[in-house]
Parts: structure tokens; sequence; C-alpha cells
């Protein structure tokens, strides 16, 4: 395939770069490390290498050193869409080029080759008990793909060469990129829709494929594209990123390693936050606005009683950003130029509380970041077109991601980065160090 050969010789290229900077300057200082760092989570200590997506508390997220604005408007269109098809964004992921649409048609025919999910995967996710977390059939149907493997059947083969590892990691990555739109639908109907599943249209993109098979209008195509492409990546740091790069630096296969980070994206503390904000908004709106219209002055006094109860604005603050997250904004903008969405009841509480709780936070004081995040706003677009089921919600946001995670296993390959193995410390030696001021 001609993606897969643009990427080998980018591999190619980019290699001596890396062997250049470990060989010259490896041990040239980027970083200090503090106690409150060690022990808080490795906040902001930059020992993680991507060129696939930026993190910059000012900017928000840049794919491929675009922002969110410029990726949309660069990537070719689905046709008689305002928002770029899935494929042609897997393609710049891996790439860092846009498209043309001739080669986004191209890796549209592979994906449809690739997207039959074997029988035995539906068997699998069938055999859990039905009330079995969605999240939980999502990373057991990606595992019990692991089984065709084609990395893992490189590497027992005897042949295993680094220098063309990553193209067996390619294989298996398209192959999950292509496939899990296909089972989410497939869990999705399965516990909430009584089992009836609907075919792929080998006619549609990826994001109108997955609309299609869950039954959603045809509004939901342009909700599914932009939902994948903004929820792809958020550079290497994050629970599911880091957790698949972790996974794979073992040379665990694709879905070994996928299926790892889904179980992070699972916590409520990652991928779960739309679901918990959600809900928060829905007791606010039961609560204050249940035959109101929200104003300012009742959403701010509102917003008081909860701070001071001792609760939290869900969905406000970020560990990076120290503005308002850019994927919020694609979103709310979908919402303004949505008829019928731009004048439902729950956005417009979301919006208001949006122009109200930052003035809130930061007079209060507590908040480094008052602004919102991707959460406050995603969990009211699945609600209008009657995806209510939010158990479901961190299933779509992995398959998003599933794109930003595999782009970046395959590159880790391509480069071949090593096993990562951080040294760790006592509390005994923490306390050393405090008292004397630092390592000696």
């Amino acid at each position: 395939m001609a993606l897969k050969e643009t990427l080998k010789q980018k591999i190619e290229e980019f290699r001596p770069r890396t062997t250049r900077l470990v060989k010259e300057f490896g041990k040239v200082k980027i970083d200090e490390v503090t106690i409150d760092q060690c022990i808080g989570g490795a906040r902001d200590i930059r020992c993680l290498v991507t060129d696939i997506s930026y993190l910059d508390p000012q900017e928000g997220i840049r794919f491929r050193g675009k922002t969110i604005p410029e990726t949309f408007e660069a990537l070719p269109k689905a046709p008689g869409s305002k928002y770029p098809t899935v494929e042609s964004f897997w393609y710049f992921l891996l790439t860092g080029d846009v498209p043309t649409p001739a080669q986004v048609d191209e890796v549209c025919a592979e994906f449809k080759k690739r997207q039959v999910v074997p029988s035995y995967v539906w068997d699998t996710i069938r055999a859990l008990p039905r009330d079995s977390h969605p999240m939980v059939m999502l990373s057991v149907g990606i595992l019990a793909m692991q089984k065709d493997s084609k990395f893992c059947g490189f590497y027992n083969s005897g042949k295993f060469n680094k220098m063309t590892a990553w193209e067996y990691v390619y294989e298996d990555a398209s192959d999950l990129v292509a496939r899990i739109p296909i089972v989410a639908a497939f869990i999705y109907n399965l516990k909430y829709r009584g089992d009836f599943q609907i075919a792929p249209d080998p006619s549609l993109d990826m994001g109108a494929n997955f609309a299609h098979m869950i039954g959603q209008c045809e509004e939901y195509k342009d909700v599914a594209r932009m939902y994948f492409i903004l929820h792809s990546d958020h550079e290497s740091g994050n629970v599911s990123a880091h957790t698949t790069h972790l996974v794979h630096s073992a040379l665990s296969d694709p879905y070994y390693a996928y299926s790892a980070g889904l179980n992070g994206l699972a916590g409520p503390l990652h991928g779960l936050a739309n679901q918990e904000v959600l809900d928060w908004t829905l007791k606010f709106q039961e609560k204050y606005c249940k035959d109101k219209e929200p104003t300012k002055e009742l959403i701010t006094q509102a917003l008081w009683d909860t701070l001071n109860s001792g609760q939290v604005i869900p969905g406000y603050g970020h560990a990076v950003l120290r503005k308002t997250d850019p994927r919020y904004t694609s979103q709310r903008e979908f919402c303004l130029n949505t008829p019928g969405l731009k004048d439902d009841p729950l956005f417009k509480l979301v919006a208001m509380i949006f122009e109200v709780a930052p003035g809130v936070l930061t007079e209060q004081g507590k908040a480094k970041n008052p602004w919102p995040n991707v959460d406050a706003q995603s969990g009211v677009i699945q609600w209008y077109y009657g995806l209510r089921e939010w158990d479901f919600y961190t299933v779509l946001f992995g398959v998003g991601r599933a794109l930003g995670c595999m782009a970046n296993i395959t590159w880790d390959r391509g480069l071949g980065y090593a096993i990562e193995r951080p040294k760790s410390v006592t509390t005994a030696m923490l306390e050393k160090w405090a008292e004397a001021g630092g390592r000696q």
C-alpha cells in the first residue's frame, strides 16, 4: 500500500535524527526532577518522545504541528460534509502529510478489507455477562484479536529484525483501527438495542459507518467524525497513550498494548470523566433550572452554592491546559451551528455555565485553570442525539484514542525505542535528600 511505503521512507529518513541525539547529545540535561514530581505522578517531567501530537498550555493540542482548526481546514472532507474523514486523519497522523483525495480513497478501501472482525471475537464478547461494562467488552474484544497478531507472528518466526519490526506493528495497528468501530457498534447494539446488529455499509467512511451501524441519523455521521478525531491523541503522557506505549515497549503486540490502554482509559480520572460531567450537569439542571431559563444570575449563585458545599465543577480545569480546551470549543461550535441543538435546554445550560464558571472559579482562587476541558461538552452532544447510555461514552473515546495510540507505537518501533524502565527511590531516600537540600 502507498501509505505504508510513504511511512517506510519517512521512518528511514527520521532514524538518523534519533541515533544522533542519543550518540552525540545523550548526556545533555533537559530537565530536573523535584520531590513533588516524584511523588505526584511524574507531572511535567519531560521524558517521553512523540511527534504525533503536542499539548501546549496556551494553544491546546497540535496534531503534527497543526491546531484543531488548522487540521479540520487542511484535511480532505467527507462527501457533503464540513468535516474530514477519520481515514484522512489516520494518514495525516502517521505521515505528517495532508493526503490527497486519492490517497484518502486508498486508505478507505484498505480499511474496508481490514474491518472484517473474526467471528470468535463476537463469541468471546457474547460469553461475557450481559451487564458487563461496555469498556470491559471492548478491552476483551481487542485482546481476543491478539491470536492473529502479525507482529507476534513475526517475532515468533525466528526472523525478527528490529529494523523491520515496525512494518508488522503497522499491519496490526491498521487492522485494529479499522476494526475497533465495528466492535464498538456491536457492543452498543448487544447491550442497548436487544442485540439488533446492523451490517457495515462498504460505501461509507469510518465515522459515517459507525453512525449507520448504531442506527443513528444523518447528522450523527459528522458527530462521529469530529468526536473520533478530537479524542484521538493528547501527546504521550496521558494514561491511555502512556500505558499503550509502556506495554508495547516490552514488544507486546498492539492488541496487548491497546487493551491495556483501554483499561486505563476506563478510569474516572481519565476517559470516564465525560460520563461524570454529564451526570452532574443533568442533576444541576434538575435542581436549579427545571422550570427556569438559565440566566447568568441564576447560574452564578448556583455555582457558588456548589463550591461552598465542598463540591467541584466537573469538566473545568486541566492538568496541562491554561485556557479553554480547543476540543471543547470545536464541539461548542458544532452545537451552535446545528439547528435544534443550539436551542436544546441542556446545551443552553452548558453554554451559560461556560460564560459564568471561569469568573466564579477565578474569584474563588483555588483553580489553576478555570476553563472548560473536552469533557464539559462532549456528553451533551451524545445525549441530544439519543445516545443516553452514558457508560458507553468511554467506548466512543476509546475508538478515537486508538488512532493516536496506534500511530505512536508504529513510530516507536520504527525508531527502535527502548523498553521503558524508570528508576525508583524509597521514601527514606527522599527524606534524606530533602534534609540535605538535594541529592548529593
